[in-house]
């Protein structure tokens, strides 16, 4: 199943990478070329192909009539290229697919190839659609950034609270050992600590390099935590959980948001090892318009999980074509920057996957919902 997803990706990535244009046709209507760059190999993988699934789903939807923009049509390309998850390929891709494909938007979802290309893409000219919950994104001033998913700096205060009420305050920290984990710990930190618990362990996991965690997870157990927190890609994250079951921890368990429980729950065999686990809303759950028919449509293409990563890029690149019509024009970043929130209000009710309020700092406005594990089910947290 998820053999078939990769290599249906990884072979679009490699015919749209090659001989892209970002020109117009014989027959008058243009072409605007989307760049992507993300994991599509190595341990990530999965997470690189969820938020490139979304963008072509959202293409093809596009292009069954095209959009018109000031008395022309157009369709749109997604020219995608494999950044293995590191932020200098990122930067390096970037710019291969402004000069090369005259891409006025690339998509990049993590934040240290966010932060490597904001280096230079108001200079060269070309908006970051920003797929990383990364708060920091937004403080860099950098106005060609967009921000797609909810800033991660939601979680930590109902996070901690469920998980001192129903657990106790000693914490374990063993996240994922990029940036983005790095950042993620320094805020729940703090909140752990202000409200009285205690850090007992301070580790964290190479998923690129590192697939047997005994060593680490044994290290963490030995000082008693009642909680743990972890995560990264979803399915290292799940095995990472389930060495911990497997070692006896009982205790409960915060995941941040880059794994996702519907991902999680094949890999372990159901919820029972996800018991006490506080995580983000699965879109299966979606109250908003467009969810159920994301979901379904979803299922058409592919028999893979549909998750938040494919439904928030797949709403993003739908809500960026309605800002280009609204600005006038497919090739000025800042005109179509200026017009996002008005392509939100454009948006049809098949293209709220879920619930996008606004733009606010360069960021979108979703409305935040965090789930738990309780007796085996899936139940939302009333904050």
């Amino acid at each position: 199943m998820v053999l078939g997803l990769s290599m249906s990706l990884m072979g679009l990535a490699a015919c749209n990478s090659s001989g892209a244009s970002g020109g117009g046709d014989a027959g008058g209507e243009g072409t605007v070329n989307i760049g992507y760059s993300g994991p599509l190999s190595g341990p990530a993988a999965f997470y690189g192909e969820n938020t490139l699934r979304g963008l072509t789903m959202a293409a093809d939807e596009i292009n069954k009539e095209g959009f018109e923009v000031d008395g022309k049509t157009y369709k749109v390309k997604i020219v995608s290229l494999d950044d293995k998850y590191l932020p200098n390929e990122t930067g390096t891709n970037a710019r291969r697919l402004v000069q090369e494909n005259k891409a006025p938007i690339v998509f990049v979802p993590h934040s240290g190839g966010v932060f490597a290309t904001q280096v230079f893409n108001q200079q060269e000219n070309f908006i970051i659609g920003a797929y990383t919950s990364e708060p920091k994104i937004q403080e860099q001033g950098n106005k060609l950034t967009l921000s797609i998913p909810p800033a991660y700096d939601a979680y930590p205060e109902p996070y901690a609270d469920y998980q001192m009420e129903r657990f106790g305050k000693k914490l374990a920290l063993i996240p994922t050992a990029t940036q983005y984990g790095k950042d993620w710990t320094a805020t729940i930190k703090p909140v752990w600590e202000e409200k009285g618990g205690e850090i007992v362990f301070d580790g964290s996991v190479d998923f690129s390099k590192e697939t047997d965690f005994f060593t680490i997870m044994t290290n963490a157990l030995k000082e008693k935590p009642d909680v743990l927190f972890v995560g990264g890609p979803s399915q290292p994250t799940a095995l990472l959980i389930k060495q911990a079951r497997e070692l006896g921890f009982k205790g409960g368990i915060m995941i941040m948001d880059q794994a996702k429980f519907e991902e999680m729950e094949p890999v372990l065999g159901g919820y029972e090892m996800l018991e006490g686990a506080i995580g983000t809303l699965p879109i299966s759950e979606s109250d908003a318009p467009g969810g159920k028919a994301f979901v379904d449509k979803y299922a058409e293409l592919t028999d893979g999980i549909p998750t938040a990563e494919s439904a928030f890029n797949y709403q993003a690149l739908h809500v960026a074509v309605k800002a280009m019509q609204a600005a006038g024009t497919v090739s000025d970043p800042a005109k179509i920057m200026e017009n996002m929130d008005k392509g939100i209000k454009e948006l049809e009710d098949e293209q709220m996957v879920w619930h996008l309020t606004g733009v606010e700092n360069n960021g979108f406005n979703w409305k935040t919902s965090i789930h738990v594990v309780e007796d085996g089910k899936l139940v939302k947290l009333d904050k």
